[in-house]
């Protein structure tokens, strides 16, 4: 998936124009009081395109003396990109730190896009001219503050960007996401029988996403071994920065991400957290009980373990688990097992006609609460997108649905088809709606 990043000064507004692309007030993954001094990583959705988007703390310092951690961080980030967002103040003149961001920029060789901020009125609009000097050909008036000039600029990000692109040769990608030391890289190396990744006890040896390809069963698959994701407060190296930012990137690009929790350790809050940016990003998911072989009775364990995971991951209920070790290899195979059904429902289309019986005998069975005299109807549903599976119901008054009864649908749904291992998405239309 294509990268972008966003460079420039403190206080050119790098941030609020993240928030506007991605659509959201995102809150700083590794966040420090004051100025930001972290990379941000998102994802960007536009007219059926996405690609990811990396936010930098801003350059400054006299001459080319950078201040270093964020000059490491902003180097990173334009390592990882395909085009570089070069955001400037359209309300100041260019100065010698600018240019010597331009200079930077230009030795990367990378696009470069100059995004021209606060740009919200006529008069302003002919300073854009001043910034062709830093020599890029493409020159972008926005402003974040008025959410202007946001559509072209996507346009031009996004042009190159395939719609529905065919993966190739329909080979299942999945990653391995979970804290440090919890036996990632001893997982892919059991299934790949071979020692391909580096394996220690000393948590954090995985600083890059790294990708293998091999075949079970005739069928082809990648794995990802992500870098241990730590909590935020514990995230202080450039170098554990730029592992977190590659681990999100592994997400997005998986099919299926497989959350390993370790039997030796048990399960924490901060697991939840990992697994939310999955479920957010939509993703197949599997959760994986590694380290099986230090629990000392297993056959009753495992009845405490399934009630433990049944309390953390009350909020996923739709989740396979597999209990395993990769020292032993027994039960190995049921990962891939759960992943090619967590990646088969992901991708599940449903017919139309199906899912209004469902639908419909589940309202005849308990009709929607009412509102001050009111009651929802819901007229018809269709499936209208995968990956997550996403459902329209067209309804009378949206308004009315009560987080219980689309709670109430959704179990009805994952009741009547196999949805495990999958989000998915429930949306409701008013009928008079275009």
């Amino acid at each position: 998936m294509k990268t972008a990043c966003l460079i420039g000064k403190p206080n050119t507004g790098k941030s609020s124009i993240f928030n506007r692309l991605i659509k959201e007030k995102k809150a700083i993954i590794m966040d420090e009081p004051g100025i930001t001094r972290d990379r941000i990583f998102g994802v960007v959705n536009y007219k059926d395109k996405k690609f990811n988007l990396i936010d930098t703390g801003g350059l400054h310092g006299d001459d080319d003396n950078f201040d270093k951690d964020i000059l490491m961080q902003a180097e990173l980030a334009i390592d990882e990109s395909d085009i570089i967002l070069f955001v400037v103040d359209g309300e100041q003149d260019l100065d010698s730190v600018d240019k010597n961001i331009r200079n930077m920029l230009k030795k990367s060789g990378k696009e470069v896009v100059v995004v021209v901020n606060k740009i919200d009125n006529a008069k302003r609009k002919d300073n854009i001219y001043n910034f062709y000097e830093l020599g890029f050909e493409a020159i972008m008036p926005v402003s974040a503050e008025h959410n202007l000039g946001f559509n072209e600029l996507l346009d031009y990000i996004t042009k190159d960007i395939v719609v529905n692109e065919e993966k190739e040769d329909n080979v299942i990608r999945f990653c391995f996401i979970g804290r440090p030391n919890t036996g990632k890289s001893s997982l892919i190396n059991a299934l790949l029988n071979e020692e391909r990744v580096i394996v220690s006890d000393i948590a954090g040896t995985t600083i890059d996403a790294v990708d293998s390809k091999f075949k079970y069963n005739n069928k082809e698959y990648i794995v990802v071994d992500t870098a241990g994701m730590r909590k935020k407060g514990k995230i202080y190296e450039n170098l554990e920065r730029y592992s977190l930012m590659r681990s999100m990137k592994a997400i997005e690009e998986s099919d299926v991400c497989v959350l390993v929790v370790d039997a030796s350790t048990g399960i924490i809050e901060h697991d939840k957290h990992i697994l939310s940016y999955a479920i957010k990003s939509g993703k197949g998911i599997v959760i994986v009980v590694n380290k099986w072989d230090t629990v000392k009775d297993p056959n009753e364990d495992i009845k405490r373990w399934k009630k433990e995971l049944e309390v953390y991951f009350k909020f996923v209920p739709y989740i396979n688990f597999v209990f395993t070790s990769a020292k032993t290899k027994k039960r190995i195979n049921e990962i891939i097992m759960e992943v090619e059904r967590a990646y088969a429902n992901n991708n599940k289309e449903i017919k139309t006609s199906l899912l209004n019986d469902v639908i419909m005998e589940a309202v005849n069975m308990h009709e929607p609460p009412s509102f001050k005299g009111k009651r929802l109807k819901i007229y018809f549903v269709s499936q209208t997108g995968i990956v997550p599976p996403k459902f329209t119901f067209h309804v009378n008054n949206k308004k009315l649905v009560h987080f219980s009864y689309e709670r109430y649908l959704e179990n009805q749904l994952r009741e009547n088809f196999d949805l495990i291992g999958t989000p998915i998405i429930l949306q409701f239309k008013n009928k008079s709606d275009k």
